[in-house]
């Protein structure tokens, strides 16, 4: 199989992953604050996901 595939789909199932384990989280500590940094956090795994997933992320190191 092609790496670049194989890193997609582990890539995928850590972001599916992540939300389960947040979503389970805030099911069982309802607290507003609490909510707004789980969404926080899922909404910046979620963009870097997608730029790295799309190719869009430039290293300019």
């Amino acid at each position: 199989m092609n790496s670049d595939l194989i890193n997609r789909a582990m890539a995928l199932l850590a972001m599916v992953l992540l939300t389960g384990f947040v979503g389970v989280l805030i099911a069982y500590v309802p607290r507003w604050d609490l909510g707004i940094m789980a969404a926080l956090t899922v909404v910046l795994a979620g963009w870097d996901f997608w730029h790295t997933a799309t190719g869009r992320k430039s290293d300019h190191h």
